[in-house]
């Protein structure tokens, strides 16, 4: 069994990219933080922030699935997609948390 860096199929080079724009999307987002823009009480108060945001979050879940198919039903053993499946899992338990826990 070999193991590569770089993804070899279809749905894990889409894990990888989706990893990809996870931190892009995260970068900008502190990016706008840092040049001045303030959150507020709920997710909705300030959208230049909230959008890279849930981007960001749907890009990160969306790279767990993907990356979950690629290596169980293709077969992929490629370090990204190892790693984009266990960034997109962690991001999926934080946001599970988020939204079972009572406030």
């Amino acid at each position: 069994m070999k193991i590569y860096f770089i993804p070899k199929t279809q749905w894990g080079k889409w894990s990888a990219g989706l990893l990809g724009g996870f931190f892009l999307f995260f970068l900008l987002m502190n990016l706008l933080v840092a040049l001045g823009q303030e959150g507020g009480d709920t997710l909705f108060d300030n959208l230049a922030l909230s959008i890279p945001a849930i981007l960001g979050g749907i890009c990160g879940v969306s790279a767990f699935f993907f990356g979950t198919y690629s290596i169980f039903k293709q077969q992929e053993r490629s370090v990204l997609v190892f790693l984009a499946t266990l960034i997109g899992f962690l991001i999926l338990f934080f946001l599970i948390g988020e939204f079972t826990t009572p406030h």
